[in-house]
């Protein structure tokens, strides 16, 4: 049982509502039955919510089982769609993933973590779960790392204070003077290297956007197994073609056609 955590400033029956809605996100579908353990809840209770959820369309009975409604995918595409920026980035994704035949994606800030916004995969790219909207840490990604960069350092203290630094591999920096430093570096060079911290075998490069006023927008990232995203290719021919995209779509930013 893992009850549905609450704070004082929060309504708790929203609270509830939601907590039902991530433990059907995580079985992508339960019952009433398997909801209740779940949560610790009554069964009335949970019956009454998973009726109003359902009933707004945020649900979807299919016979004893609960599933999210397509009502989510509407509100995500709605988000995606309010930073008319993004629009303007989805092609680029494109283009770096069938150029270099890796994943590559584009990520934002919110809430002190990153956020999915785009993704493109190459024929031999690998697939790992990293789905449009799931959040990550920054401070083991590439992207993350050079959005982190961008920020200013009280800033990157409070999302370190609120989240910490989760040690996700055995070569994620875990210590915070010494993310700093990194981030220092990032600054120097430009973009920014995952080396195996946030999956084992995966190395990535990282390259912040600006947008029109020089804030940091997010950042592109290109990933691939750590036998081919090497040498030559990781540290030079990767960052080359993306500095050039990220100042191609800031240019585009900065003065619209």
């Amino acid at each position: 049982m893992d009850p549905i955590a609450h704070s004082d400033d929060n309504i708790r029956s929203v609270e509830l509502s939601f907590g039902i809605i991530e433990r059907i996100r995580e079985s992508r579908t339960a019952s009433l039955a398997e909801l209740t353990t779940q949560t610790g809840l009554a069964k009335s209770t949970v019956h009454a919510h998973l009726t109003t959820l359902t009933n707004l369309g945020f649900i979807v009975r299919e016979g004893d089982n609960y599933r999210l409604g397509l009502r989510f995918l509407e509100l995500g595409e709605e988000v995606r769609n309010h930073r008319s920026e993004f629009r303007l980035i989805q092609g680029h994704v494109k283009t770096l993933a069938e150029r270099f035949d890796e994943r590559a994606q584009f990520i934002v800030e919110e809430n002190g973590e990153g956020v999915y916004i785009y993704r493109e995969t190459g024929s031999h790219a690998v697939q790992t779960d990293s789905g449009i909207g799931r959040r990550i840490h920054l401070h083991s990604t590439a992207a993350g790392k050079a959005i982190l960069a961008n920020l200013p350092d009280e800033r990157v203290r409070e999302i370190v204070d609120q989240h910490g630094l989760a040690a996700v591999t055995d070569m994620t920096i875990t210590d915070e003077e010494e993310l700093l430093a990194e981030l220092a570096a990032v600054r120097e060079r430009g973009f920014s290297f995952n080396r195996e911290e946030n999956l084992r075998g995966l190395n990535a490069v990282g390259v912040p956007v600006h947008d029109a006023s020089g804030d940091v927008l997010g950042a592109l990232s290109v990933s691939g197994p750590s036998h081919r995203m090497k040498g030559q290719k990781l540290e030079v021919d990767v960052p080359d073609l993306m500095l050039g995209m990220a100042n191609e779509i800031e240019l585009n930013l900065a003065y619209p056609q």
